[in-house]
């Protein structure tokens, strides 16, 4: 998860009129459907200097003066490193089915290159949370790559804007990760969210490697540039992990996409309904057509972004086609959803959005949703599945909801005992998981899992501690874990939901 540039910068007027507050209806799931909970590494491991590990491009950034992780950074975090036994123990009892995270590559290979020294002790530390999850029956969901580079390639080759070195070592990686964690990992995720990493780390530059043309960098070409190594490097691995490893693993493998679902602004007015379209293909359908159908990018981004895009070769064409039928699951992030809004104007000259204003309100001046804990992130379990709907048609793969979740308004300021009676978060996991019920029972879209973000509260990338996201809440300075009422919700829900749709014969799941 991650603190968008509006969220850093931007505080909207209030909208004239609210949207309606819909009740929670738990509605059935199927009985296959899988429970989990999410973290990633630099947010939660801690343990920046132990055992070995090399830095990476995230220690580096929250240690830069002046700050721009308001003035906290990862060294510690929630000292998941030290405390697997206690954090799988709560997993436990929240009766999670599955458990994502994410692999630190540079604990694993300190300096991150495909001639580098392997560090044992990292390897060990994965193998003992793999194994202690199997022993309480939760399933291990892998993220090879969740935007923690290890430093030494960035300082070596410029990390992403170099193709064919950083595909060449990210193979590597992953093949180290298969050929020791594979036999017991069954689900693998080449890379959390592309479109983050890069425009926020090659554009804005509020994320790590914090690239920027205010910083000296090209914000025009360097994001498409980062992305274009991440589609070619995805599926590489891909292919080998096809070629070498599933035969006898029997695991499966994709990659996680972010996305919002865009309303039109003025739904009377096409230029506004194009843009809705135009800006979901710039967000999502710039990393899942190559990635999930085998194509070139968008023909609306080739049309406006003219040579800020890379060109693909036949060779990577041929790549592409070749591995695209192999991403078996669709890996879904998805916190919120906004109102799209044709500019009238030129494009500004580093435009990453296809010329489109996003907005929390309409024409009619009604919000899109109650504003959670944080600025950008707003209850729109409505576009949710809408956007469930348009994944599904476009790219036909049974979908993992990765990540979703939010922050309570104020919780950030709350004692623990307030905290944990999370109330607003109980109710937006409720209301997702109806809409989940809904795209599956009446729209016919196969979803086969929730993972919630996040399991605890953790640091929060260039917000720092200050939002708080967990079913967990963490006391950043005695790292003391107390359950929030969310987590046993959840648990308790998805029995019910089962339950109802075991006794309801009639209800049907797509196939």
């Amino acid at each position: 998860m991650f603190l968008s540039e509006e969220g850093l910068l931007t505080e909207y007027a209030a909208p004239a009129k609210a949207a309606p507050r819909a009740p929670v209806l738990d509605l059935p799931l199927p009985k296959d459907f899988v429970l989990g909970a999410a973290t990633a590494a630099y947010q939660i491991e801690g343990g920046a200097f132990q055992d070995g590990k090399g830095p990476s491009i995230w220690d580096e950034f929250s240690h830069l003066e002046p700050s721009r992780t308001s003035n906290e950074n990862g060294d510690v975090a929630c000292d998941h490193y030290n405390r697997v036994a206690e954090d799988v123990e709560l997993m436990k009892s929240y009766g999670l089915q599955a458990y994502r995270f994410s692999i630190c590559w540079s604990r694993l290979i300190p300096l991150g290159g495909r001639n580098d020294p392997i560090n044992e002790k990292g390897i060990a530390f994965y193998n003992n949370l793999i194994d202690r999850l199997l022993a309480q029956n939760i399933q291990p969901v892998a993220t090879l790559y969740h935007w923690d580079l290890p430093l030494e390639l960035q300082k070596r080759y410029g990390g992403m804007l170099n193709t064919p070195q950083f595909q060449a070592d990210f193979v590597n990686y992953a093949r180290l990760c298969f050929s020791r964690f594979g036999d017991r990992v069954k689900q693998w995720i080449t890379f959390n969210e592309p479109y983050i990493i890069s425009t926020y780390g090659f554009h804005s530059g509020i994320l790590a490697p914090g690239h920027s043309t205010s910083m000296g960098n090209d914000s025009r070409t360097e994001p498409f540039r980062a992305g274009h190594s991440i589609i070619l490097s995805h599926a590489a691995a891909v292919k080998a992990y096809a070629s070498e490893f599933q035969l006898h693993q029997t695991g499966s493998i994709s990659i996680v996409l972010n996305g919002d679902y865009y309303e039109p602004y003025d739904i009377l007015s096409e230029a506004d309904r194009a843009a809705a379209q135009r800006r979901m293909e710039f967000y999502i359908g710039w990393f899942g057509d190559p990635v999930y159908l085998g194509t070139d990018y968008p023909a609306c981004m080739r049309k406006r972004l003219g040579s800020r895009l890379p060109e693909f070769t036949a060779a990577d064409l041929s790549l592409l086609s070749e591995t695209a039928p192999i991403n078996s699951f669709y890996g879904m992030n998805h916190y919120t959803s906004q109102y799209a809004r044709a500019r009238t104007g030129d494009p500004e000259e580093d435009d990453m959005t296809g010329n489109v204003e996003e907005l929390p309100y309409d024409i009619d001046g009604v919000e899109i949703g109650p504003l959670s804990g944080v600025s950008w992130l707003r209850v729109t379990d409505v576009q949710f599945r809408k956007l469930l709907n348009w994944i599904w048609v476009r790219y036909q793969r049974p979908i993992y909801i990765t990540e979703n979740g939010c922050p309570c308004p104020g919780e950030n300021d709350m004692t623990v005992k307030e905290a944990v009676n999370d109330d607003f978060r109980i109710r937006y996991f409720g209301l997702y998981l109806d809409a989940i019920s809904r795209a599956i029972y009446e729209d016919g879209v196969k979803v086969q899992g929730y993972y919630a973000w996040s399991l605890m509260d953790n640091f929060e990338w260039s917000a720092g501690y200050g939002i708080r996201f967990g079913i967990t809440h963490v006391d950043f300075k005695t790292l003391i874990r107390t359950p929030k009422r969310s987590a046993f919700y959840l648990r308790d829900t998805m029995k019910q939901r089962k339950s109802k749709a075991a006794h309801a014969p009639s209800m049907n799941v797509p196939a």
